[in-house]
């Protein structure tokens, strides 16, 4: 299933679940009914007196249901890193010094850059003592990834890695927004049985006084409430668990298919078999989040269980294990638990290296491949992805970091070559952030005319954390300085284009996350003049005769909207025209994307060469249309 089928997978469940959850509230509802019949003695009496007071009740059950569970996912709005915040969870500093914090953002951003989503917030369960982590946001752009303290000390590298792969499989499926949602109707439901709790408890204390029957009958009514509340959260818990235990199989085989091995992912559900810690969260509120995390946080029945049995994931991964060798890892490590880092010296773990293409080289692609290989990312993208961070120098890395220079690092990448617009582009900084911004984004320039054109973007992209970091007005004046940087020499080269939609994307949707990332319903018919626009941009860009241009248009076309006749006809202002285009593409059904793909693979490629700057086109297309694509450095 590739990760279109799996869009489409994710909007079928997420349907299911929709009807599941409504049946379950409309159970409570007539239950509370119920209630109400029996406790007022209104089962006999005519229908026309009996409907408005069952018709006021459902509509005050429902309110209360839909208002908490609005009220829950309201709380949640500012995306991953409140979800991780709730659970005690530490932001990982930028510039920390602790190798056990630095090896997990480096494999974070590795990551990150290999299965070309945005790079997440990073957090960390201080508290926690057991091997867990999870994944959490609206969206991959304002997503956050959370380890406990017991995965950073246990953990080697390979193992880390594949618990983290594990984590952005969720991220890239859309598994994050169910997530939530969940939270919301689950804590709605919680809601009624909590508020027949509360009236029970107050009409205890009353029960002394003079009116005992009244009372005695409020809290009959508070305790069936209670019940029914309960018996809500009871079906809940098991629609919840039912989705849950399908997902984590399909994640950790996500997970195998990235990192190509299953030791990495096998060894962390060993450890948490054989620790007596497990994968338990003492400190955090584990249940509320269980179907969120790596390993079964809460310790529920089988019924409840949000996770398969460890022992049958490890199973899966690896089908020679024994049971019995779960009793032998307790043994030992009884004594001498196991230390992460210490294994990654003794077994030479490192991040590993690929060489860059040779700028200006001819990358070799087939466009079915790079359709499938969309949010698909395998064990050669991770490998070029710590090539591309190992050849960015460390100061540029340390400022695409922080806060408080990671806007002066953006800034610098946009310099121009030429001197008189690069004089030009300090003068407009100088008046709209002043002197040291301007001059720091003016010593960025010189270091950026240095790197490999392959780095520029995902050195931008580590930046972009730090970014979205910052208030909503500070960050639409960064925008508007971006744009004034970007046209000062009255032009929008390709990688200013790129840069620009990258941050609109990955960063400026994270304002408002809930709107974005969500499976389109459109045909392709129903977008041919923005489908044809953007093949004609694409193949423009790629061929300088224009004879060579048209044909790669038509072969892209021929894939995409077979028997169409639409002309070649390039826009005037090339990729800026596209904007006007971007959120009809957006809304494409998910295999419709895949054959949009496709297609503007076929039409950069027709000439049998695809630059370095085509790739990064391509890669910034397939972000826009939230179909993420690892980076393309093979040479030909």
């Amino acid at each position: 299933m590739n990760f279109y089928e799996r869009q489409d997978a994710a909007r079928r469940q997420s349907r299911r679940l929709i009807v599941l959850f409504a049946l379950a509230v409309l159970g409570i509802v007539l239950a509370v009914d119920l209630v109400l019949l029996f406790a007022f003695g209104l089962v006999h009496r005519p229908v026309g007196e009996v409907i408005g007071p069952l018709v006021f009740v459902s509509l005050a059950t429902l309110a209360v249901i839909g208002l908490a569970s609005l009220a829950r996912v309201a709380g949640l709005r500012s995306g991953g890193g409140a979800v991780a915040r709730e659970l005690g969870g530490v932001r990982v500093p930028e510039d920390t010094v602790d190798p056990q914090l630095r090896r997990l953002r480096n494999v974070v951003e590795e990551i990150a850059i290999a299965s070309a989503v945005p790079v997440p917030e990073i957090y960390v369960l201080e508290q926690e003592a057991g091997i867990n982590a999870f994944a959490a946001g609206w969206s991959p752009s304002d997503a956050a990834v959370a380890v406990t303290r017991g995965a950073l000390e246990r953990l080697n590298r390979d193992e880390l890695q594949g618990v983290i792969a594990h984590e952005f499989s969720h991220i890239r499926n859309g598994d994050m927004r169910l997530n939530i949602r969940l939270m919301g109707v689950l804590f709605g439901i919680l809601v009624l049985g909590l508020i027949g709790r509360k009236v029970l408890q107050h009409a205890r204390l009353a029960r002394g006084g003079r009116d005992s029957r009244g009372v005695a009958a409020v809290m009959l009514i508070a305790l069936a409430i209670t019940v029914i509340g309960y018996v809500g959260v009871f079906f809940g818990r098991l629609i919840k668990a039912g989705v849950s235990r399908q997902r984590e199989y399909l994640a950790d085989a996500s997970a195998v298919q990235f990192t190509r091995q299953t030791q990495g992912i096998a060894g962390a559900l060993k450890k948490i078999a054989g620790l007596p810690e497990g994968s338990k969260l003492v400190s955090a509120d584990g249940e509320e989040v269980a179907h969120m995390l790596f390993g079964d946080g809460v310790g529920f029945s089988s019924l409840f269980a949000t996770h398969p049995p460890l022992l049958k994931r490890i199973q899966a991964l690896e089908p020679g294990f024994r049971p019995e060798e779960v009793a032998q890892l307790r043994r030992r490590w009884r004594d001498a638990p196991p230390a992460g880092l210490d294994e990654d010296r003794a077994l030479g773990l490192t991040g590993r290296e690929a060489p860059l293409p040779t700028p200006g080289a001819a990358l070799d692609v087939v466009p079915t491949a790079v359709a499938a290989h969309v949010a698909a990312p395998v064990e050669g993208d991770y490998r070029r992805a710590g090539a591309l961070l190992a050849s960015i120098p460390e100061h540029l890395q340390a400022m695409a970091r922080q806060s408080d220079t990671a806007m002066s690092l953006l800034f610098g990448l946009l310099f121009s070559r030429d001197a008189a617009i690069a004089q030009r582009q300090y003068g407009e900084l100088m008046a709209r952030h002043g002197g040291a911004v301007a001059d720091a984004a003016r010593a960025v320039a010189q270091d950026a005319a240095r790197l490999h054109p392959m780095l520029r973007l995902p050195l931008a992209e580590l930046a972009f954390p730090a970014l979205r970091r910052q208030p909503r007005p500070v960050l639409e004046a960064f925008a508007d300085s971006v744009h004034a940087l970007a046209h000062a020499d009255g032009r929008l080269s390709l990688f200013e284009y790129c840069l620009g939609q990258l941050l609109r994307s990955q960063v400026l949707e994270a304002l408002d996350p809930a709107r974005h990332w969500r499976p389109g319903r459109r045909k392709l018919t129903e977008a041919r003049e923005a489908v044809a626009r953007l093949l004609a941009v694409m193949a423009q860009v790629g061929h300088a005769d224009p004879a060579q241009a048209r044909r790669a248009y038509h072969v892209g076309l021929d894939r995409v909207l077979p028997h169409q006749h639409l002309p070649y006809a390039p826009p005037e202002a090339g990729v800026q025209a596209l904007d006007q285009d971007w959120p009809l593409l957006d809304e494409l059904q998910p295999l419709a994307k895949s054959l949009l793909v496709e297609a503007l693979v076929a039409a950069i490629s027709h000439d049998g060469q695809v630059t370095v700057e085509e790739a990064e086109l391509l890669r910034t297309v397939c972000a826009v249309l939230h179909c993420p694509l690892p980076p393309l450095i093979e040479q030909g």
